[in-house]
């Protein structure tokens, strides 16, 4: 029998500062009081002493009027109320309440839109069927509340529950992402029409030389983040691999595809999806012993895994959700699990491009080089990234094996398959801008400018191509002066007055237009 005592009063929960003394509520509440094995929620509730609400980093704070009684009934409806659907939440739950519990849990309104929204999670988390008749009237309640999460846009109807199903994902995997003020005025200024725009009047040989650089800089940055320097024109093969993003559907044979132009030189790694476990992270020196920032999923989970995050790509594609945000939760969903040894992260920035792509975020047919801009920001990269791994590092058992890998002993599926992504859209969105306001205009800008300096190489010197991309090198390379080696060898034969006409000519295309 579950004890009714889940609030007390708190100045700082699970080593969080409230903002001011208070009762913690809700989520936060629950997951202390019953000991789920869940991550403390990204945002918490507080009741204040003071009469007053707002909201101040992780904390929602709301008045005395606000206060649930102290049932567990009651404090679930605080919490769909106000801090919306949190699945791993009411998975773990689930799984520690009996089947009789549930049934009298949802005694205490049976017709409540609350009590149907629990029914409906109970009977779609756990694949099992209450002992309860299907309702025959009522009006139909949305699942998730799209004020405090987003949703899909084209929902199912459960009639058994009267409930509208729009959650954005499957039972096997749907992350939830929160309507945070970063995300709702991102999506309100509808960067994809402001990029189309942005580019409509480029000319299109411009607009197809950019979009060739950008794939080749977004190869290069995508194996710079995983500390490599391709060789020969494996960062190519890679850059074209991208230019295909959005054109092939998503499947496991074309995740395997995709493995196999990244990871080169097979000789030792295991290819194909794991056989074993996997994490990331590092090894002691002197023993051996891994010590890992993130544990990958359990190998016997990958399948499932895998299937769920490709068949929820496919329905968040057709019923209507925002493109970025479909990209962060498929992209990182994709290397929270880690399904591969090796080339999960350049799949990860790939699936990123992918979805962008196939929901026609990008109207020029550009792909965007969201690598490009995570290199720009890899301490906040690694913070996403961490983000998500080190809360679950305290709900994972493992143990090394004689290989010192990983070996996961208690299931950990839920966790893979039901996050928070929303710090992952935030950063992604922060990406996706920088590269619409800053990145590709640059190139460009730029390539216009060397066009504008070769149209000048060509009618006073009638340089060839290669002749002009070297000197226009050398001058880049040595802030707009060609060097003493450049005069004495490739550029020998330019006088002192046409060497001071070109430095002068290419520092006001480059430096003053």
């Amino acid at each position: 029998m579950l004890s009714n005592r889940f609030s007390y009063k708190i100045s700082v929960f699970h080593g969080i500062k409230a903002p001011e003394e208070g009762w913690i509520v809700g989520y936060g509440a629950i997951i202390d009081h019953l000991q789920l094995p869940v991550p403390i929620p990204n945002t918490l509730c507080l009741i204040s002493t003071k009469n007053r609400k707002y909201a101040n980093g992780q904390w929602q704070v709301f008045t005395p009027r606000h206060q649930p009684r102290e049932s567990l009934y009651d404090q679930l409806v605080f919490a769909l109320k106000y801090e919306g659907v949190n699945l791993l939440f009411f998975k773990k739950l689930f799984e520690k309440l009996t089947e009789n519990e549930v049934v009298n849990l949802l005694q205490n309104e049976p017709l409540g839109q609350y009590s149907r929204r629990i029914w409906f999670l109970y009977e779609w988390l756990m694949d099992r069927r209450l002992p309860l008749g299907d309702l025959k009237k009522g009006n139909f309640v949305p699942l998730i509340d799209d004020n405090l999460q987003f949703a899909l846009a084209e929902s199912t109807n459960s009639s058994r529950h009267r409930i509208r199903n729009n959650l954005p994902g499957t039972v096997d995997f749907c992350p939830l992402i929160s309507r945070t003020e970063k995300l709702t005025s991102y999506i309100e200024s509808n960067l994809s029409a402001r990029s189309s725009s942005n580019l409509s009047n480029v000319h299109k040989d411009v607009l197809q030389r950019t979009s060739a650089f950008l794939l080749l800089k977004d190869s290069k940055a995508s194996f710079s983040i995983e500390g490599e320097t391709p060789a020969g024109n494996r960062a190519v093969r890679w850059g074209k691999a991208i230019g295909q993003a959005g054109k092939k559907q998503l499947s496991q044979k074309e995740l395997l595809r995709l493995q196999q132009i990244v990871i080169e030189n097979s000789r030792f790694v295991k290819m194909g999806f794991r056989d074993e476990g996997g994490f990331v992270g590092q090894h002691d020196r002197l023993t051996g012993e891994p010590i890992p920032d993130h544990i990958s999923a359990r190998h016997q989970d990958v399948d499932q895994l895998i299937s769920g995050l490709l068949a929820s790509s496919e329905k968040i594609e057709k019923r209507g959700y925002d493109a970025v945000l479909a990209a962060a939760s498929i992209a990182f969903g994709f290397v929270f699990i880690h399904p591969f040894t090796d080339g999960n992260g350049r799949i990860h920035r790939y699936l990123i491009n992918h979805l962008l792509s196939c929901m026609k975020f990008s109207q020029q047919g550009i792909i965007f080089p969201v690598s490009a801009a995570i290199l720009n920001r890899m301490d906040e990269y690694r913070n996403v990234l961490e983000s998500f791994s080190q809360p679950l590092l305290d709900f994972i058992e493992w143990e090394k094996d004689r290989y010192n890998n990983v070996v996961v002993l208690n299931e950990t599926i839920d966790y893979y398959r039901y996050f928070d992504a929303t710090h992952q859209a935030e950063f992604l969105y922060d990406c996706v801008n920088e590269t619409i306001e800053q990145i590709i205009p640059d190139e460009v800008a730029y390539l216009q400018k060397y066009d504008e300096i070769k149209r000048y190489l060509d009618d006073v010197f009638q340089m060839p191509d290669n002749m002009v991309a070297l000197l226009l090198r050398f001058l880049e390379q040595n802030n707009g002066k060609l060097s003493k080696r450049a005069l004495n060898n490739e550029f020998a034969k330019l006088t002192a007055e046409e060497v001071k006409e070109i430095e002068s000519r290419y520092n006001n295309v480059f430096y003053q237009s």
